[in-house]
C-alpha cells in the first residue's frame, strides 16, 4: 500500500521549483510580502484549474477543509478568497508566463521524437488564434466592439505532442497577422496557417529566414502561372503550379516564386487552395500538411471544455492573464507527467482522474492504472542490526 503524500503534491513534484523561484525573483514577486507567497498563489489556482472550481470562496472553502494538508503542498499562508483576489490583482502575470515558457521547454524536449501523422523530420507548428468573450461592463479594459468584449488567445501549436510553443494575450481588436511580427522563424520548420494571415511582405520575411509556410488562398489573389507539374487527380490533388504574384503592390513584397497547390477535400467537399515556398515536398504532403492545422483548433477546444480560461477569478487585466498562464501551465505538466509516466491514456481521461484523487494517498501510476503500487519497505542487506537475536 502507498502511504506516501497526497496526488496534488505528487503534480507538484514535477515542477522545477527552482526554475520558479527565478521567475519570481526576476519580478520581485514576494516583494513584501509575509503571508501569502507567489508559490500560495500559484498552488491555490493550480488546484482550481485541476478540481474546475467556479469562483474564489469555492477556492476558499475546500482548501480550508484541508487545512491539516496544505503545510505539505507548500502552502504556509492562510487561504482566503480576498488574499487571493488580491494577489491576483497585483502580482505581475509575467511570473506565471514565464514559468509557462519553462514547462513548455521542458515538454518539447520530451516529445521532440513523437510522430503527428506524417513522416517528417522537420519542426511543424499550426498557428491560430481563439476569441474569448469577456462581459464589457466587468471586463472595460478589453473592448472588442461597441457592445462587447473579448480577448483574443494566439497560439503556436508544435504539432509534435501538440504543445504551444508561443503564446500572445491580447485584445479582441488585434489583427490575427499582426502576431507574424512577434515569431522568431526557425530555419527549416514548417509554419501552417489559414487565410486570415496572408501579408506577402511578412510571408516573404518568413522566406528569408528560410522558413517554410504553407497558407490558404484568399480568392481575390491575382498571379501569374509559370509552369504546372503533374498530379495524380486521384489522390484530391488538382493543380500543382509555379507562379509569381501578378499585382504590383504583392510583387513588391513578395518578389520571389511561389507554389500554389490546388486540393479538393472531399471529407468536408471543399475546394482548397494553398500557397507555399517550399518546392521539394510532394503536392499531396502539402496538403496533408495543412489539414494538420486542425490540431490547434483541437487544442483550442480541449482547453475551453477541460480548463477555467472562460470564466475568470478577477476582473482586472493582470488577474485575467494570470489565470490564463497558469491553465496553460496545468495543460503542460499534465502532458509531461503523461510522458514521464509512459501513460497509455488520453490528456482529457488523465486529468478527469486526477480532479477527483488530488487529496487522495495513493501513487498517480495506481490511480490512473488501477495497479496495486507497493511502496519498497525492505531493507537493504547492507544495514546492520541493532540488535542481535
Amino acid at each position: 500500500m502507498y502511504t506516501g503524500k497526497i496526488v496534488l503534491s505528487q503534480l507538484t513534484t514535477f515542477l522545477p521549483m527552482h526554475e520558479f523561484r527565478r521567475c519570481v525573483k526576476r519580478y520581485r514577486g514576494n516583494r513584501r510580502i509575509r503571508n501569502f507567497s507567489c508559490w500560495d498563489q500559484f498552488v491555490c489556482m493550480f488546484f482550481a484549474q485541476i478540481t474546475y472550481r467556479e469562483s474564489l470562496r469555492d477556492i476558499e472553502v475546500c482548501l480550508r477543509s484541508i487545512r491539516n494538508k496544505l503545510y505539505h503542498l507548500g502552502i504556509r499562508g492562510k487561504v482566503s478568497r480576498s488574499t487571493l483576489a488580491k494577489a491576483n490583482e497585483n502580482r505581475s502575470w509575467r511570473i506565471y508566463a514565464d514559468f509557462a515558457l519553462v514547462l513548455i521547454n521542458i515538454a518539447r524536449q520530451l516529445y521532440i521524437d513523437d510522430g503527428f501523422g506524417l513522416e517528417l523530420k522537420d519542426t511543424v507548428y499550426a498557428l491560430d488564434s481563439t476569441t474569448i468573450d469577456l462581459c464589457l461592463s466587468l471586463f472595460p479594459w478589453a473592448r472588442f466592439r461597441k457592445n462587447k468584449g473579448a480577448i483574443k488567445l494566439h497560439t503556436l501549436l508544435d504539432l509534435r505532442g501538440n504543445i504551444p510553443s508561443f503564446i500572445s494575450i491580447t485584445d479582441g481588436k488585434v489583427h490575427d497577422v499582426n502576431i507574424l511580427d512577434e515569431l522568431v522563424p526557425e530555419s527549416g520548420s514548417f509554419y501552417i496557417m489559414d487565410r486570415a494571415y496572408i501579408d506577402f511582405a511578412r510571408l516573404y520575411k518568413l522566406n528569408q529566414f528560410l522558413a517554410f509556410f504553407i497558407i490558404r488562398s484568399k480568392s481575390n489573389t491575382k498571379f501569374r502561372r509559370i509552369y504546372s507539374r503533374k498530379v495524380d487527380k486521384s489522390t484530391g490533388l488538382k493543380c500543382d503550379q509555379i507562379i509569381v504574384l501578378s499585382r504590383d503592390k504583392s510583387y513588391k513584397e513578395y518578389p520571389e516564386k511561389l507554389r500554389r497547390i490546388r486540393y479538393f477535400d472531399s471529407e468536408n467537399e471543399q475546394d482548397l487552395i494553398f500557397y507555399t515556398n517550399n518546392f521539394t515536398l510532394p503536392a499531396i504532403t502539402i496538403a496533408l500538411l495543412y489539414k494538420c492545422r486542425w490540431q490547434v483548433e483541437l487544442f483550442f477546444k480541449w482547453i475551453k471544455q477541460h480548463l477555467r480560461i472562460k470564466s475568470f477569478f478577477g476582473t482586472s487585466e493582470n488577474a485575467v492573464k494570470t489565470q490564463i498562464w497558469i491553465a496553460i501551465s496545468v495543460y503542460v505538466l499534465v502532458a509531461i507527467i503523461k510522458k514521464k509516466l509512459n501513460l497509455d491514456i488520453s490528456l482529457y481521461t488523465f486529468l478527469q482522474i486526477l480532479s477527483v484523487n488530488v487529496f487522495e494517498k495513493d501513487h498517480i501510476l495506481q490511480i490512473v492504472t488501477n495497479i496495486d503500487y507497493k511502496t519498497d519497505t525492505k531493507v537493504s542487506c547492507n544495514q546492520l542490526n541493532l540488535f542481535n537475536f
